[in-house]
């Protein structure tokens, strides 16, 4: 599974000079876990599922060593997008292939989401605590992580290959014409990185859209279950 994700687009701001060391570091911290976590969850369902590559390739961890692709991290850094090391998936291994393929695929937006969530509760409950008097660094970085996983989370449900979106829209599709959308798999991060160019000429596009509006929604939820626990 190839993770791909985009959120605040940096590279001006940091030719710029208009971001610090520190957000700098803050940014990548919460990439590193946030593909992480996504790269784990594809490994941990495919094993549920009965395939053991990603357990005996040592996959099943959240040690970013073992999910962090060198290139594909700078590209976060610097411009906003990027990808991790794809999780080796045995079809072969899975009673029903197409479904064992969606589901693998679905546990990586899946974590994002759920990751973000869970950010949000931490992020309002120290809110709550402190009367929001804490740190500009946290404020940063819970910031950071949870914008990023949502982004990370809606822009792999795209049904382009090889980004999740296409593996879940399989499940659904005849078996021609899922191993033929397939095939297109090696092109299909061309077209990725053509779709961000051309959303980046917008000031308002779908995809951002779409991002403030579960942003703001889970942070409502956060929010009101924070309270609500206290």
């Amino acid at each position: 599974m190839r993770t791909c994700c985009g959120a605040i687009y940096m590279l001006n701001d940091i030719i710029n000079g208009g971001i610090s060391p520190l957000e700098l570091l803050l940014w990548a911290i919460a990439a590193i876990c946030t593909l992480s976590v996504h790269e784990l969850c594809h490994g941990l369902a495919a094993y549920k599922l009965g395939d053991p590559t990603a357990k005996q390739m040592g996959r099943l961890t959240l040690n970013p060593i073992r999910h962090i692709d060198p290139m594909g991290f700078i590209m976060v850094i610097v411009a906003g997008f990027g990808w991790a090391k794809p999780v080796p998936v045995d079809m072969r291994y899975f009673k029903n292939q197409k479904r064992g393929m969606a589901l693998c695929a679905a546990a990586g937006p899946t974590s994002n989401f759920v990751l973000a969530f869970l950010c949000m509760i931490i992020y309002s409950s120290v809110f709550l605590m402190t009367k929001g008097q804490y740190p500009d660094w946290l404020d940063t970085f819970m910031q950071n992580i949870i914008i990023l996983n949502i982004y990370l989370g809606i822009f792999n449900l795209l049904p382009v290959p090889p980004l999740d979106g296409s593996k879940i829209l399989g499940a659904f599709l005849p078996d021609r014409a899922y191993y033929k959308l397939m095939r297109y798999e090696r092109y299909g991060m061309i077209a990725v990185v053509a779709l961000i160019m051309v959303l980046r000429q917008f000031d308002r596009n779908p995809i951002d859209y779409l991002i403030w509006q579960v942003v703001g929604g889970m942070n409502e939820a956060a929010y009101f279950l924070t309270k609500w626990l206290q």
